[in-house]
């Protein structure tokens, strides 16, 4: 599956990172192409975003599954397609990396299916580690100056 992850660490607490991460309403919007989430419960939520697939720019809708949630260090979650043929997986990892120090590493594996999947994943090698990245340090932005602030 084409997947990508990225780290970084930041000058928090692992607990502030979990208290950022542990709210999807807090970093669902931070998806690259990021157009809207539903939260369904608390472990569903449904997310639509905008993504460049090789020449197209198609908007995306998934099905978010929370697997995982074991605080103050790691949440995981399926991905589903609803309106492409896609399925995944992806993770938030948190780790203290010394004394007032986290790092926080970001996860995903994406796969297409069905006809076009060939021609699709050859273009996702190239798109999800890109997205990861984004993710990762747009999350990595909002976490800094909350803490920022308090100090």
């Amino acid at each position: 599956m084409p997947s990508g992850t990225h780290a970084e660490v930041l000058n928090v607490p692992v607990d502030d990172v979990w208290n950022f991460v542990s709210d999807i309403d807090k970093w669902a919007p931070l998806m690259p192409g990021y157009v809207e989430h539903e939260i369904l419960n608390d472990k569903e939520s449904k997310w639509a975003f905008f993504g460049d697939i090789g020449i197209a720019r198609k908007k995306i809708k998934l099905k978010v599954h929370i697997k995982t949630w074991q605080e103050p260090s790691l949440i995981e979650f399926d991905l589903t397609g609803l309106n492409e043929k896609f399925t995944g997986e992806g993770s938030f990892l948190a780790e203290t990396a010394d004394k007032d120090k986290t790092r926080m590493t970001g996860y995903l594996d994406i796969k297409a299916k069905g006809m076009r999947a060939p021609v699709i994943n050859s273009v996702l090698k190239s798109f999800v580690p890109k997205q990861t990245r984004k993710l990762t340090e747009s999350m990595a932005e909002k976490i800094k100056p909350r803490s920022q602030a308090r100090n």
